[in-house]
């Protein structure tokens, strides 16, 4: 991808103005975290982020974008990215990814993780652990002159010598005055490869990791061009993210409370 299809830079009020929706992203998610437990529908939980969001001065910048019909995303077990909320209801030794994300003053802060419903086992406590560390893993190589294939190479690396494979057809992206921007931001690559980072831009780092195979199988959302995915093998999936600034030394993680 050529270093010009990259968005411009961000200006010192436009990173302020990152920094705010990204912090709000963040605590959006803590609150919502607080009613994740045995019982509760993905109905409710989106209903609770749309409340908060809109009490916030924002708005959820899921919530009609290309048809997606919710404000938030939930990702139960074996679905791996882009879940609808409907009527199911959390049961215990479930696990549940919720993505979030505002839109204020024409710009957009991301996120999410991972959750454990009730009694999980050690087995899958320790598989959304790998997840969350392979996430800070591809973050600590975010630098100025790095490349998006740096990134993939040290989530990649870090997942499979735990005995977990990445997804490979989705990852994360450019973000700031739009939701979506370039680059992609893959969750396996080579180093040196890819796009150039360059700095005051903004990206997710957020791999999807799998118990299994990698391989994913595709589902419409009704009157959306946005599609929802599974493993093709029906093990679980978990996926982690953060919103980071590409700054003139290095990095800063923005989407913390």
């Amino acid at each position: 991808m050529a270093k010009e299809t990259l968005p411009p830079p961000l200006n010192p009020d436009e990173i302020k103005k990152m920094r705010e929706v990204c912090r709000l992203a963040a605590r959006t998610l803590e609150h919502v975290a607080s009613y994740v437990k045995v019982g509760v529908s993905l109905l409710e939980l989106d209903q609770i982020v749309y409340d908060y969001t809109l009490s916030h001065g924002a708005e959820p910048a899921p919530l009609g974008y290309h048809g997606y019909p919710k404000s938030i995303c939930t990702s139960v077990n074996d679905v791996v990215c882009h879940g609808v909320p409907d009527e199911y209801r959390l049961r215990s030794g479930d696990i549940v990814n919720i993505d979030v994300t505002p839109k204020k003053d024409g710009f957009y802060g991301d996120t999410s993780a991972t959750f454990l419903v009730g009694e999980v086992t050690p087995e899958v406590a320790h598989f959304v652990e790998v997840a969350r560390l392979a996430r800070d893993r591809g973050i600590e190589v975010v630098r100025p002159g790095a490349t998006t294939g740096d990134i993939g190479f040290e989530i990649n690396q870090f997942v499979t010598r735990h005995g977990f494979t990445t997804v490979k057809e989705i990852g994360g992206h450019g973000i700031g005055r739009r939701f979506h921007e370039e680059p992609f931001v893959p969750s396996h690559g080579k180093r040196g490869r890819g796009p150039m980072l360059l700095p005051w831009r903004c990206i997710t780092v957020e791999p999807m990791i799998n118990q299994g195979s990698d391989e994913v199988v595709e589902f419409l959302i009704p009157n959306s061009s946005i599609k929802w995915y599974r493993t093709r093998d029906g093990k679980l999936s978990a996926q982690f993210e953060h919103t980071v600034l590409i700054t003139d030394t290095g990095y800063e993680i923005l989407t913390i409370p």
